[in-house]
């Protein structure tokens, strides 16, 4: 007769601890992202979104007199350009730029960062002795979230459960204004009625603008599909590491086969501020 096996606890390693413990007191100087692009309050908005665009970045930062003053971002164009039906090249960068800036120090820790960005509402810029030397976006502090308790949060209590949907016939035009008017950076694209995919702000810089693409295209021809999601329960750890490891911003959230909300880069960061 075969003994019966033992069952054997593993313990985390103190290597593993220490990573652990050492992620969690990351430094702003640490996660940065040092290259800044800049633009400045005379630029037409079409030239700036198309930076942007050709970029892959979400923002500029807006100098005066060789001054940072002030920030420039997707959301701005959305909500202050496309949703009022503005004409990108007649707008200037100076007539829909966010100021002042969300200024931090680089021995700030990751924890403090993400606070800083939640109350605050918007990205922060890192100076160094009074000059510009980064920018700590959303994306940025997710890469770096810790393992920790504040972690283990479940999605399903920070999730947006009131999705914007449109059907794929749509123009992008149009998306883009009910993007703005609505304030939020994507759109679940439907099909026959089902989500078939998704359209973000990214996906408006990068597909159109920068292309020269006309906004009177279908939505259904440039959006992203299919659909990556993740289910329901899963912690703001693991929906960070699935938005990292994807380079995306944003994650629909399954329940019982059904769309069921949508997390954004964001969203995890105030759960891990809190």
């Amino acid at each position: 007769m075969t003994a019966p096996k033992k069952s054997v606890i593993e313990f985390p390693s103190v290597t593993d601890q220490a990573y652990k413990e050492s992620k969690r007191h990351l430094k702003v100087s640490e996660i940065m992202s040092r290259k800044v692009i800049t633009t400045t309050p005379e630029t037409p908005m079409i030239q700036a979104a198309k930076t942007m665009g050709e970029k892959h970045i979400g923002s500029l930062i807006v100098v005066k007199f060789k001054t940072p003053v002030a920030i420039v971002t997707e959301r701005d164009l959305l909500t202050k350009v496309l949703a009022c039906n503005l004409d990108m090249k007649k707008t200037l960068v100076g007539q829909v730029m966010s100021y002042p800036l969300i200024k931090i120090c680089p021995p700030f820790e990751i924890r403090e960062a993400a606070r800083t960005m939640i109350n605050k509402k918007g990205r922060l810029v890192v100076f160094v002795c009074g000059k510009l030397a980064g920018i700590i976006t959303a994306s940025d502090l997710i890469r770096e979230m810790p393992m920790a308790p504040e972690t283990s949060l479940v999605v399903d209590d920070f999730m947006t459960k009131e999705i914007v949907s449109v059907n794929e016939d749509e123009t992008v035009q149009s998306v883009a204004g009910i993007m703005g008017k609505k304030r939020v950076g994507s759109v679940i694209v439907t099909r026959d009625k089902k989500p078939s995919g998704i359209f973000t702000e990214r996906d408006l810089l990068s597909t159109f603008i920068v292309q020269s693409r006309p906004l009177d295209t279908p939505v259904g021809e440039a959006f992203s599909s299919p659909l990556k999601t993740a289910p329901a329960g899963i912690s703001i750890h693991e929906a960070a590491k699935i938005m990292a490891a994807q380079h995306v911003r944003r994650l629909p959230i399954m329940k019982k086969k059904r769309l069921a909300g949508i997390i954004t880069a964001r969203d995890l960061v105030e759960a891990y501020a809190k």
